[in-house]
């Protein structure tokens, strides 16, 4: 395993006066940070702030994009017509790197949200409709996603940068895949043992599934989400069990 590790979390994820999550504490504590993009959560204002914030503090930026389902948080399925999707992929990409280059920064990755990543794992057209969003905006931004997922195996065969990422605070199927958050066991509430999956996932390659089973995940980069009780708190602690792991935590666009 690399000596290297990325911490990322979704931030900008309010809407209006509506906010979710601390993203300015965040951005001192993660290397990349999953920007929403107005289809799922989070609204041009929102965006400009967490930009210019991850901007100043060194922060790397994806786009993290969604189905346009602002009342579902983009949590769930939709239908969508490949060409659709793909044009709504590109819609949040280019807004979201419009505003981060006011900023002084890029968007140097994408990454889906909820229901859309979930189904670019095995979708096979969905998968394929956000890369080719990716490859008509930037071939030269990376996409991260779940180790095996079809969108990986789509964007190299595209000529992408892939990275595969971990969830410290989110449970395991056997086969490698999340489980869905309507389930039990789909989210790890307590803090050491979301810090101790995360170190496991990053050194050894390995997260414990909801079954007791060892499942590889080798992964390049780490996810703690930015709006669950204590996300703050919890990221510090996970990027600090990883330096004291002898890992660096830096971002993987670096």
């Amino acid at each position: 395993m690399s000596s290297s590790v990325d911490l990322n979390a979704d931030l900008g994820e309010g809407f209006g006066v509506w906010r979710l999550g601390d993203d300015e504490a965040l951005l001192g504590v993660v290397t990349s940070a999953n920007v929403a993009c107005g289809f799922h959560a989070g609204d041009p204002l929102t965006m400009r702030r967490v930009c210019a914030a991850a901007a100043t503090s060194g922060v790397a930026l994806g786009a993290q994009v969604a189905y346009r389902d602002l009342a579902g948080f983009g949590r769930r399925f939709l239908d969508v017509a490949p060409a659709e999707l793909t044009a709504d992929v590109l819609y949040q990409l280019a807004a979201l790197d419009g505003i981060a280059r006011t900023a002084g920064s890029r968007v140097s990755y994408l990454k889906p949200h909820g229901a859309l990543y979930n189904a670019v794992v095995h979708h096979e057209q969905q998968a394929r409709a956000v890369v080719d969003a990716v490859t008509a905006y930037d071939p030269g931004l990376a996409v991260l996603g779940l180790p095996g997922s079809a969108v990986l195996r789509l964007a190299a065969d595209a000529g992408l940068r892939t990275v595969a990422e971990g969830f410290a605070d989110r449970g395991y199927t056997p086969e490698g895949t999340l489980v869905p958050r309507n389930a039990a066991g789909a989210v790890v509430h307590d803090p050491a043992e979301v810090a101790e999956r995360a170190v496991r996932m990053a050194a050894d390659g390995i997260v414990v599934a909801v079954d007791g089973s060892r499942v590889a995940v080798e992964v390049e980069s780490v996810c703690v989400h930015g709006d669950t009780p204590g996300a703050v708190d919890l990221a510090r602690s996970v990027r600090s069990s990883l330096e004291s792991a002898g890992l660096t935590v830096a971002a993987f666009t670096g």
